[in-house]
C-alpha cells in the first residue's frame, strides 16, 4: 500500500462520524485490530469488540462528536496523526469543547487499520493549543 494510500484510509477513518455510522467499523478496522493506548488514565489495550463497545457507549454521552487532524504523515502502510476530538455533551449541547487530544500510529493490513500505539490526553480548550488545528 502506498503511503498517499494509507494516509487517504487514515484521514477518511477519523473524518467519519463514528458515533452514527455502524458500517465505518467493518469498513475501516481490520477484525484482528489491536490498539494499545496510553491515557492520562493508564495503560489499555483494545480489540475490535471494545473499540466498538466503546464508541456505542460515548455515543449515549455526546450530542456531537468530531475530530480535528493538526498533523498526518505516511510513510508505505504506518501513519502517524496527530489530531483532537471535539463535542457537545448531552449536559451542554450548546458549547462545543476539545474532548481529549491524542497521537496515533497506526499499521495498516488489507487496507484497515490493524495495529494502533495511542497516546492520549485530556483536552484543553486555549488558544494556543487549539491554534495548531487552525495553522495546518
Amino acid at each position: 500500500m502506498s503511503s498517499n494510500t494509507a494516509k487517504d484510509v487514515v484521514r477518511s477513518f477519523y473524518e467519519t462520524d463514528l458515533l452514527n455510522d455502524q458500517e465505518a467499523f467493518s469498513k475501516y478496522l481490520h477484525p484482528e485490530i489491536e490498539l494499545y493506548w496510553n491515557s492520562s488514565f493508564g495503560f489499555r489495550k483494545k480489540d475490535f469488540s471494545a473499540i466498538k463497545i466503546m464508541l456505542e457507549q460515548m455515543a449515549s454521552s455526546f450530542e456531537t462528536f468530531r475530530c480535528e487532524i493538526s498533523h498526518i504523515l505516511a510513510e508505505e502502510n504506518m501513519v502517524t496523526v496527530r489530531y483532537t476530538y471535539f463535542a457537545k455533551t448531552i449536559e451542554n449541547p450548546d458549547k462545543e469543547e476539545a474532548i481529549a487530544h491524542f497521537i496515533s500510529i497506526w499499521e495498516l493490513k488489507d487496507g484497515k487499520l490493524y495495529k494502533g500505539y495511542q497516546i492520549s490526553q485530556q483536552g484543553e480548550n486555549t488558544s494556543e493549543n487549539l491554534e495548531t488545528f487552525i495553522l495546518k
